[in-house]
């Protein structure tokens, strides 16, 4: 059978909904760069599932070289159908010829056989068009509106045919179509399809991306936006200061819900993050989950909100994450530059399923029972490291209790030791497939994570892949592999053997590395980076959270340091200063003055009660004693972070606060 159209990103393995809209927002951008006019149409098949016409595919598959026994299964299965429906006792059934079986394994793939040949047809007469099961979207883009309108018509009379010849509806009037141009002075192109005229909109909806005629994705951010503060307004019921959801639940709910419905296909809009309107929603959004995780008051600003949440802005998260699938699919070389990223094997290069070979491994927790199997065959020990910086892989290969071979293998220094221990298996293997002699080989690793991935069927990681064919060669030449896992720094002779091999290859080897695959653990780490830094610049630019910064002046220092404090709503108080002090009661009318008990002319700030306040003198003379000096606001940051002080300190501040909070309820 010759291959599906690429067009079709639906029911395709590798392929996702994000994938098909960041082609489509590639190739409308490249054609707004050379000036074109562009019009945009997303067809609507009406029942397409329910309307696949039996007789239709059976064709399809004997025009695409289908094999005769492969068709006469399909024509079993299709063969004599029924619809059956009961009701008030009665059943009545009739026969069918058509519609893909819901939940059926072969209906995804009758469906793409059918609709194969229009995406075809289009993509042979120069026509972007682009599938997602039976969403299809059809871009037109020429330098007059004539031009456009000419060719979209002309498409749109091959489509309405097609749907014709093979039984299935177009609705010109649910089907949408939108112009998108920068030019000023534009004719609207006339489209029109089965005998109907084809409205222009505004914007369009494509797998749940809201694209509008300007791109900029305002409507498809309020929508998110909009269904992420819904689930806030619940969340909100059950997440008060005092009672309710713990930070901790409502920081995964907001890790594993709110930002993957925000995010959604964010590759494909990203750039319109960056604009001021677009982040005021998001941090809309943000800011009511960042006060609940840290059971803050309400008039807490973002930034420290942030900060003591840990959370990264949401705006930068979208970015970060569309640079991250840029880089995976190679569109982009930022952070990798010239080295390649390890991506799974394409799914048209890995075995065939009824090629694959179940493995399994043994455990060895002793010396004894190793001994024992010294007695089956010849002995692989591998072993990866990582020292210094350096990374390496070895392994050692005995023989009657004799090392016979030994093999060092080096990796760039941004690889891991997952990946040299995977590393070494895999030269273990094709040392032992290349072997002519034949015999028993028993290999045994130390990591036990790699030997479950090997294990696996369903693993696509270029290391596993090739292991477990040389596995597979191997055993047609009749060799046999037994893998088994080895207990580390057990005193195993082997073992203690290919951990030394492992790490003088990582520090002495001079030569070009074996494996350079650039994980995507270290893309990763590279692009969070930068995500900090220009959290950090935007943290100092801002003038947001100034009692925050007393305490925390770099954001990255403070999100590595609240992972160590415990964090309780009295000290949220502390750290942000919105609580039950004078200043702040008195802002919003809860107090008739700021001042302070001890002197009617200083303002009573969480600053102030900590450093100043001669009402608190006993508690900070012990504190101070604590310290060895005179507690000084611009040395906050230094107490909260210093290990021998920070606890003692920390409950110093809660103890204040606690006193000030009270003493200020009961005068209300």
């Amino acid at each position: 059978m010759d291959s599906l159209s690429k067009r079709q990103y639906g029911f395709t393995p590798q392929r996702s909904t994000e994938d098909s809209l960041y082609d489509m927002m590639t190739h409308i951008k490249a054609e707004l760069r050379a000036k074109k006019l562009i019009v945009m149409v997303s067809l609507d098949i009406e029942g397409a599932f329910d309307s696949a016409w039996w007789p239709a595919i059976i064709c399809r598959l004997a025009e695409t070289g289908c094999p005769r026994n492969l068709r006469r299964v399909v024509d079993s299965y299709l063969k004599n159908r029924k619809v059956s429906v009961r009701y008030a006792g009665s059943e009545y059934s009739t026969g069918t010829s058509k519609g893909c079986v819901q939940g059926s394994i072969g209906g995804p793939t009758f469906w793409n056989i059918l609709l194969d040949p229009l995406l075809k047809d289009l993509e042979s007469k120069g026509e972007h068009c682009q599938a997602f099961a039976d969403d299809v979207v059809l871009i037109f883009s020429g330098d007059t509106a004539l031009e456009v309108q000419r060719r979209a018509n002309a498409a749109l009379a091959h489509v309405w045919e097609w749907g014709v010849v093979n039984k299935l509806k177009f609705a010109p009037q649910k089907t949408k179509a939108m112009i998108i141009t920068n030019k000023l002075k534009y004719d609207t192109p006339h489209l029109r399809m089965g005998g109907g005229d084809i409205d222009m909109s505004k914007e369009i909806k494509v797998l749940g991306l809201t694209v509008d005629d300007k791109l900029t994705f305002n409507t498809h951010v309020a929508v998110v936006c909009r269904k992420a503060l819904n689930i806030y307004k619940q969340l909100a019921r059950a997440a008060k200061v005092e009672w309710g959801l713990s930070p901790e639940i409502i920081k995964t709910i907001y890790i594993a819900v709110i930002e993957p419905v925000i995010m959604y296909a964010s590759s494909a809009w990203a750039p319109a993050a960056e604009k001021l309107g677009v982040r005021k929603h998001l941090n809309e959004v943000q800011r009511g989950f960042a006060q609940k995780i840290i059971k803050a008051y309400r008039t807490t600003a973002l930034n420290s909100a942030l900060i003591l949440s840990g959370l990264l802005p949401l705006d930068l998260r979208i970015r970060e994450a569309a640079s991250l699938y840029e880089i995976k699919r190679g569109y982009s070389r930022r952070v990798v530059g010239d080295r390649m990223v390890e991506n799974v094997v394409p799914y048209t290069r890995a075995p065939h399923p009824v090629a694959q070979v179940a493995l399994q491994f043994g455990m060895i927790e002793d010396g004894a029972e190793l001994a024992r199997r010294a007695e089956d065959g010849a002995q692989v020990f591998t072993d990866g490291s990582k020292i210094q910086g350096k990374v390496g892989a070895a392994l050692s290969i005995w023989r009657d209790g004799v090392e016979t071979t030994v093999k060092k293998l080096k990796l760039e220094k941004y690889c891991t030791v997952f990946q040299a221990e995977l590393l070494a298996l895999a030269r273990a293997t094709r040392i032992i497939r290349n072997n002519s002699s034949g015999g028993v080989f028993s290999i045994y690793s130390d990591s036990r994570s790699a030997l479950e991935v090997i294990s696996r069927c369903d693993s696509l990681h270029p290391l596993v892949v090739e292991t477990r064919n040389n596995i597979l060669e191997a055993t047609k030449k009749g060799i046999t592999i037994n893998l088994f896992w080895i207990k580390a720094h057990a005193g195993m002779q082997g073992n203690e053997r290919a951990d030394e091999l492992a790490k003088a290859a990582a520090l002495g080897l001079k030569t070009k590395p074996d494996y350079d695959g650039c994980p995507v653990s270290f893309v990763k780490r590279s692009i969070r980076e930068d995500t900090v830094a220009e959290w950090e610049s935007r943290y100092q630019r801002e003038h947001t959270a100034k009692t925050t910064k007393l305490f925390f002046p770099s954001a990255t220092d403070a999100v590595r340091q609240m992972r160590k404090i415990p964090l309780t709503p009295l000290l949220t108080q502390v750290l942000t200063g919105h609580g039950g002090f004078s200043s702040y009661l008195h802002r919003f009318k809860c107090k008739e003055s700021p001042a302070c008990p001890c002197d009617p002319n200083v303002e009573e700030t969480i600053e102030h009660v900590l450093v100043e306040c001669p009402i608190y003198g006993k508690e900070r003379y012990e504190i101070e004693m604590v310290i060895g000096e005179a507690i000084k606001v611009d040395k906050l940051t230094e107490y909260i972070n210093n290990k021998k002080c920070s606890e003692k300190f920390v409950e110093y501040c809660k103890n204040l606060a606690g006193k000030t909070i009270k003493r200020n309820k009961s005068n209300n």
